[in-house]
């Protein structure tokens, strides 16, 4: 079933097309790969489709609601969870309590400062934990866990607002081969267990090759090949201005 779709998107700042009439559509359960050399629109692409950016031209739908040039805070509510290159928790609160947090910021609740968060009804964060593998570090701080563990943890706390899109800018960076290996895997079982799309950027051509249904290059903000990953490998213009003629590495 198709989750998004996007139309013609186009942005560009002053005189520099960031991005030039790009247009793709995801699967629900599938996993996307968006990448392209440094300046080629990628995270352009990203703040689009999540509100950041108002695009100058095109149609951003998801499951079937026009979301284009929504402010961020609608987008993330009809639907759009992200995750970025950089880790984004709380590093003195323990993990349940990060996910926590972000249950209650979905369900339009406000923390009173008489009530403790640790006396919110812990079994749904507990849950998420759970599915990422986090569940014995509950009540550890984020601030002492390894940089794997944290990405599990964001990963949980993206899933708190039961998103139907996931996008995930540069999930494996600053992890060890093995780390990126699990990370990805546990998206993949997620999203097709639970039917979310997930588009992704990475720089690791080996995760991209390995977990990506379907792979995107962009080049000087335009669409230059779409298809599965092997197909992607074998096209003369991506070894050409992407992966270099000796092919990934």
């Amino acid at each position: 079933m198709t989750l998004l779709v996007v139309e013609n998107l186009a942005k560009s700042f002053g005189g520099v097309h960031a991005v030039q009439g790009v247009s793709f559509s995801l699967a629900a359960g599938e996993l996307l790969a968006l990448i392209g050399p440094n300046g080629a629109g990628k995270s352009t692409c990203f703040n689009m489709l999540n509100g950041q950016l108002r695009p100058d031209q095109g149609r951003v739908v998801l499951a079937g609601q026009e979301i284009t040039g929504k402010p961020p805070r609608q987008v993330w509510r009809m639907g759009v969870g992200r995750t970025f290159q950089i880790t984004a928790t709380f590093a003195s609160l323990p993990v349940i309590e990060n996910v926590q947090l972000a249950l209650l910021s979905h369900r339009r609740r406000i923390l009173r400062f008489w009530k403790p968060l640790a006396a919110e009804d812990p079994a749904e964060a507990l849950a998420l934990l759970e599915r990422v593998g986090m569940a014995d570090q509950a009540q550890r701080p984020c601030g002492v866990l390894a940089y794997g563990d944290l990405k599990r943890v964001e990963l949980a706390i993206a899933l708190a607002n039961a998103p139907r899109l996931l996008l995930m800018d540069e999930p494996t960076a600053g992890m060890a081969p093995a780390e990126r290996v699990a990370l990805m895997a546990l998206t993949a079982r997620i999203a097709r267990e639970s039917g979310i799309g997930v588009l992704f950027t990475e720089h690791d051509m080996d995760v991209v090759f390995t977990h990506a249904d379907r792979i995107m290059v962009l080049e000087r903000g335009r669409l230059l090949a779409e298809g599965a990953p092997e197909a992607v490998r074998a096209d003369p213009r991506v070894r050409e201005v992407y992966l270099g003629h000796e092919g990934t590495h």
